[in-house]
């Protein structure tokens, strides 16, 4: 038997930390070659980790809660195969090092609204505070403690086991004419307390912080849909039929969305400071509720390069994951550009937050028949017609209203001009 360290594994491409979930095997318990040793969540999808090998789990260094980095121990154990066996998750270690974790000091902290006159952050610094959704605004009250001022990571890793007291105070300005937050004490009244789980907490940050890094504004156009909702209940018994997969209006809709983004790639990319990045790839994100109630976001990767039987066949299996929580890391991530169907729960239109880090999200409302006046040869006339309004949400520090009010028509364009003599 020899003793190895475990290691945090790598479950994804962009995957650069995990929190463990909980243990299932105690400190002292032996297993075998594929048991189950712990359970990881990593942005929302959550991971078991099995053992390649048999052997004895001698001792935990991370509690469940904890977040730990990809690549760092996070157990010690004893193993009776060899090394290579391991799949690189448990590496020889000639000298095991015991994991020190800070405790948290009383939450009891004093919020103090002043902002350091340093403002000078290290890359990794930055680097944390993206991944903690931590503004340079919050990162300035921070209290330092490294030379000449400057902030240390041990000093942001304390301030978050803190609970992050500075989160959302607010500047302090000596102008008294200024507009300030009142810290008002509200009634929050009685009732049954529900807990908030982890996804619903990360979601919830997630939201606060898109609301607080985008400048979000919205625009609206309708779509006349009847053409394609026409076609679509003319052949999709025979596309089940051929392809297998049924043929739902999201793969429609995926197509029209990837359509215009390649008329108008602009909107395809995200800002990294000064900067905006374009993004290569077309990968429309699918936002989409989970059985618990909880949002997802699985992606379909290079929509712009799939035929309407691969889009299909890619939603379906996407929506099918979700409802059975079987989603991984790899199908949430990469995501360039969002749609929400906001119609599949009956409203008519909404008003996305954008899926940071991208700059649009288009939400997509109920098909609704409505009497409505059109062009005919014979003139004007009333008819019933299938309509549906759409919003766009966008960035407007990467996006103004002419780029999001043409990308927005243009999607319009493609859904209302389909072509019904279309073939499966």
């Amino acid at each position: 038997m020899s003793k190895f360290e475990l290691k945090m594994p790598k479950m994804g491409e962009s995957i650069t930390e995990g929190t463990i979930i909980s243990w299932c095997i105690n400190e002292g318990e032996a297993f075998e070659d594929g048991d189950i040793l712990l359970e990881v969540a990593t942005d929302k999808v959550d991971n078991e980790v099995p053992a390649t090998a048999s052997g004895t789990l001698v001792k935990i260094l991370f509690q469940a809660n904890e977040v730990v980095p990809v690549g760092q121990a996070i157990a010690i154990l004893e193993v009776s195969e060899a090394v290579d066996s391991l799949d690189n998750n448990v590496e020889p270690k000639q000298e095991i090092k015991q994991v020190e974790r800070k405790k948290p000091k009383s939450k009891n902290t004093v919020v103090v609204n002043q902002l350091h006159s340093n403002t000078f952050f290290s890359p990794l610094i930055v680097s944390i505070a993206k991944a903690q959704h931590i503004s340079f605004e919050e990162l300035s009250r921070i209290p330092a403690t490294g030379a000449d001022g400057r902030l240390r990571k041990s000093d942001v890793f304390q301030y978050i086991d803190e609970g992050r007291p500075f989160k959302f105070a607010q500047t302090v300005t000596a102008d008294p004419t200024a507009y300030r937050i009142p810290q008002l004490n509200f009634d929050k009244g009685k009732g049954e307390i529900v807990k908030m789980d982890r996804m619903r907490k990360m979601i919830a940050d997630h939201m606060v912080y898109s609301k607080h890094t985008s400048p979000h504004v919205t625009a609206y156009v309708e779509a006349d849909l009847t053409e394609m909702v026409n076609w679509r209940n003319t052949n999709k018994a025979p596309f089940l039929e051929k392809y297998g997969d049924r043929l739902t209006f999201t793969p429609l809709f995926v197509e029209a969305v990837a359509k215009a983004i390649k008329d108008f790639p602009m909107i395809n990319a995200s800002v990294d400071g000064d900067n905006i990045i374009v993004k290569d790839n077309i990968n429309i994100g699918m936002a989409t509720a989970l059985p618990s109630g909880n949002l997802i976001v699985p992606v379909v990767k290079n929509a712009d390069k799939k035929d309407l039987s691969q889009l299909a066949k890619n939603v379906n299996e996407l929506a099918g994951k979700a409802r059975d929580n079987t989603l991984n890391s790899d199908d949430i991530q990469g995501s360039t550009f969002t749609i929400s169907n906001v119609g599949t729960f009956g409203s008519l239109m909404g008003t996305p937050i954008i899926n940071q880090p991208e700059v649009g999200i288009l939400a997509l409302g109920i098909i609704k028949k409505r009497a409505e006046v059109i062009e005919t040869e014979k003139g004007d006339e009333i008819a019933i017609r299938s309509m549906m309004y759409l919003s766009l949400s966008f960035d407007h520090r990467a996006v103004d209203g002419y780029l999001g009010g043409s990308f927005l028509r243009r999607i319009g364009d493609y859904l209302e001009q389909f072509d019904i003599k279309r073939k499966i």
